[in-house]
């Protein structure tokens, strides 16, 4: 059986890294379309819709409410 927990929380770590990974090289004023084209796809092979997509997710704050959920 497929554990649909462990599938989106996986999903919001990647969702994450992606963000953290952008963050850090806009910091320095690249641009998001460069950290597309250099870093993100060429690693995790996803399309520009889906990386604009995730970067605006509240995947952070999910991925927190997720743990606290299944510490307590």
């Amino acid at each position: 059986m497929i554990d649909l927990k462990n599938n989106r929380k996986n999903q919001l770590k990647k969702i994450v890294e992606v963000q953290n990974i952008t963050l850090e090289h806009t910091g320095r004023g690249i641009s998001q379309a460069w950290v597309y084209d250099n870093v993100i796809y060429p690693r995790f092979f996803i399309s520009p819709r889906t990386y604009y997509r995730w970067l605006s997710e509240p995947a952070k704050r999910e991925l927190a409410e997720l743990e606290a959920k299944e510490a307590g």
